[in-house]
């Protein structure tokens, strides 16, 4: 991964300027395509795609026909918003299936003081990265001298998913003619408008937003009540069919409407049940995918919601946020501001202008709502024992030894987890690696496939004594240079282009669609995504498959955070296990390039 320079520069001129996306050559896709299945797929099966394809791609046959379609400019533009539909037509729940969790750095407060303190500070720090936003002086950033689209900054807030009974959709209240000023702050399941605006327009001070958190804190010490945020983990079309029950009473919609247009949400959880040292990080990340069941912190969310901060009142730190309207890295952005922002010296204390009380939101809950309550807290309870879920840090080195090494320190991150997960599976697996396709205008992610012909071949000869290993450590350099994302010219996007295409032109699907190694090639038994941050923190997601892992990992300069998940109810598959298997991966990589000469070149 090349690192990303900020420049100060004005956000829309610069948009403008950005390359749409490139529509690949159909030959080279339908190559890349085949050398992607070969490691995967067996012969036999191979030969029959092999066959498809060159049916496919014959001088006036069907390819030719979509792909000048898809030339057509507008059409693959459009594609770079199908991956945002693609989201909203998705009807499982948000919670694990899409919505990533970050946990950040444990901090030490052990009482509510504490907890309203760092929620004070990390909400003016909020409010800060959004002033630069709002003022279009937040830097443009460059990826190797190319400017990224700055898009999804816009996205992050004032914005928040609503469900459907077919597909959801995304308000962003950012460009309103009076855009929110106001939070919602939810506390032992109810929730609050909290204004961080003078009249004015400058931002409350970390003291003011203080003292308001603690009257929220003071209004909401019963336990007791129903938690209607649970409401949000549903499976999205009994959610959708809830919430159109929901807002029929006026108070609910009103109370609904405000979660909706705040700017983001904060949620100051209960202490969760205490944990080992060792096993403190994995229940902070289930924390933030899930909050725990119905009987801890699931209920202390609006999963709906763009962005929502979790601080827990034992020290516990992070954030969720719902992936329709952005990726990692603008989410990363605002986190690495927020966390240096609150390292500044508290602020000068502000005279003390007696502020309005925080509003409460009331919801009228009918006996029919209390009924979906109950059964999407069962579905949540479920889901919470399927996940499988290990985090750990990765001590014995970081980017620093790849990077002696002259390897990219993801590359080098993915071939030890293809080692990882060939040596417990005895095969090697479609991998799918988000790549950011943020310099191209509003492009969202391609997909890095991490399993290639030349990672096969690593692996495999990685654990075989009759190899040597100068040869060993040649075929790792090959897997290594042969990682590099292609920017923009990678072939999912491309093959679900044509796909798209061919259902809107065609009577009937070409037969390449319909052929089992489409199906294989889609199945991402290892979804994985480097989420490189300045804060010591790590994301967490769960596996896009039954039988798969989400795996992702942050790393740093001298050590590596990363995050397994699997599913329980997959007998094949363990999270501490494949965790295991990439610490020992990562070591015995080390080793044998220690152990091996360089080549004389």
């Amino acid at each position: 991964g090349m690192s990303v320079t900020r420049i100060a520069g004005r956000y829309l001129a610069h948009q403008e300027g950005l390359p749409k996306l490139p529509v690949p050559p159909l030959q080279q896709t339908c190559e890349r395509y085949l050398a992607a299945l070969t490691p995967i797929v067996d012969p036999e099966e191979l030969n029959h795609t092999r066959k498809l394809l060159e049916e496919f791609q014959k001088p006036g046959g069907v390819g030719e026909r979509l792909q000048k379609g898809l030339e057509q400019a507008s059409s693959y533009v459009a594609l770079s918003l199908y991956h945002f539909h693609s989201y909203l037509d998705y009807r499982m729940p948000v919670v694990v299936h899409s919505s990533p969790g970050v946990v950040l750095p444990r901090m030490e407060f052990s009482d509510r003081q504490g907890q309203m303190r760092y929620a004070a500070k990390l909400i003016a720090g909020v409010l800060d990265f959004k002033s630069m936003i709002d003022n279009e002086t937040l830097p443009v950033e460059y990826l190797g001298g190319k400017p990224l689209c700055m898009n999804q900054y816009y996205q992050v807030l004032s914005s928040c998913r609503i469900p459907g009974t077919k597909r959801d959709t995304v308000v962003n209240y950012t460009l309103d003619k009076r855009p929110p000023t106001h939070i919602t702050v939810v506390h032992n399941f109810q929730f609050f408008v909290l204004d961080v605006y003078n009249s004015d327009g400058t931002p409350l001070t970390v003291d003011q937003i203080y003292i308001q958190l603690e009257k929220i804190w003071n209004s909401s010490l019963q336990t007791n009540k129903e938690p209607i945020g649970i409401l949000t983990s549903n499976h999205r079309n009994s959610w959708g069919k809830a919430y159109d029950n929901l807002i029929k009473d006026k108070t609910n919609q009103e109370s609904v409407r405000a979660i909706q247009k705040s700017i983001f949400t904060v949620c100051l959880d209960a202490p969760m049940p205490h944990a080992s040292d060792d096993m403190y990080r994995t229940r902070a990340g289930v924390q933030m995918l899930h909050g725990g069941g119905s009987r801890w912190n699931s209920g202390n969310r609006w999963f709906d919601k763009t962005l929502q901060f979790i601080i827990g009142e034992d020290g516990t730190c992070g954030l969720i946020y719902e992936h329709a309207p952005a990726e990692g890295p603008p989410i990363v952005s605002l986190i690495d501001h927020v966390v240096e922002y609150m390292k500044k010296s508290e602020m000068v204390r502000t005279p003390m202008v007696p502020l309005r009380m925080p509003q409460k939101l009331h919801f009228n809950i009918t006996p029919e709502i209390k009924m979906d309550i109950e059964e999407a807290k069962q579905n949540m309870n479920i889901m919470v024992h399927d996940l499988d879920m290990k985090v750990s840090v990765f001590s014995h080195f970081g980017k620093d030894f790849p990077k002696s090494q002259k390897m990219s320190p993801d590359a080098f991150i993915q071939m030890a987890l293809q080692l990882a997960y060939y040596r417990i599976h005895k095969r090697c697996c479609p991998t799918y690696e988000s790549a950011s396709l943020r310099m191209f205008r509003l492009g969202r992610t391609d997909t890095i496939r991490s399993m290639s012909i030349d990672s096969d071949k690593f692996v495999k000869a990685m654990d075989d004594p009759a190899k040597h290993n100068i040869e060993k450590v040649a075929l790792l350099d090959k897997a290594v240079k042969a990682h590099r994302a292609i920017r923009g010219q990678a072939i999912d996007r491309h093959l679900l282009g044509l796909k798209l295409q061919a259902i809107e032109d065609l009577a009937a699907l070409p037969e390449i669609f319909m052929d089992t190694s489409y199906a294989v090639a889609l199945h991402f038994n290892l979804s994985t995504s480097q989420v490189p941050a300045k804060t010591n923190c790590v994301m967490c997601f769960g596996p896009v498959v039954s039988d798969g892992y989400g795996v992702c990992y942050n790393p740093m300069d001298t050590h590596i955070n990363f995050a397994v998940s699997a599913f329980n109810s997959c007998q094949h598959t363990n999270a501490a296990r494949l965790a295991q298997a990439l610490e020992d991966a990562l070591l015995d990589i080390k080793t044998l390039l220690e152990q091996t000469p360089k080549a004389k070149l």
